[in-house]
């Protein structure tokens, strides 16, 4: 008796804790729907005016990223993005990374990624990586918004890609 008991238990346990770690139907329809290639049409600031220069993802100018391509493998989750080279101001990159759907209850789902190195581990300082409202990602067109701070108040970059 008391043994079923300690396997009933620990049962309960196991299902609580796999149910509370367990992706929603809307984050598992985000990670088919961003499945395969993508290019990145238009970088728009919001919040700042005139021109800016400001450098993305630790890498490059975000000028650099309108045209590049963006690639995401949702069976292990790596994906990668390509930057061409553009006459002197654009260095040929392309850089790995590993992508996820994160999730917070009350939140709006947001898109996040790790830059990868050759050996695929993690680039950026402690681990920190870069996250993404997604605004809208249904069929052919995806959009992603990040929040930053430009000269002490908030601004935001949205990013609008289209299937390739």
């Amino acid at each position: 008796m008391m043994k079923s008991i300690h396997i009933l238990s620990g049962l309960v346990l196991a299902i609580c804790l796999f149910t509370s770690c367990a992706t929603s139907k809307e984050a598992r329809n985000y990670k088919k729907n961003l499945n395969g290639n993508w290019q990145l049409q238009t970088v728009v600031s919001e919040g700042i005016t005139g021109k800016i220069k400001a450098q993305l993802f630790n890498e490059a100018d975000f000028n650099c990223f309108v045209g590049s391509t963006w690639n995401f493998n949702q069976l292990n989750n790596l994906g990668s993005y390509t930057i061409n080279k553009n006459a002197n101001e654009c260095v040929s990159i392309k850089r790995e990374f590993r992508w996820s759907i994160y999730e917070a209850t009350g939140e709006p789902k947001l898109f996040q990624f790790k830059r990868l190195d050759e050996k695929l581990k993690e680039m950026d300082e402690n681990g920190s990586g870069f996250r993404f409202t997604i605004i809208r990602l249904e069929g052919a067109n995806m959009q992603l918004r990040s929040e930053i701070n430009f000269e002490g108040k908030p601004a935001a970059f949205v990013y609008n890609f289209v299937r390739i």
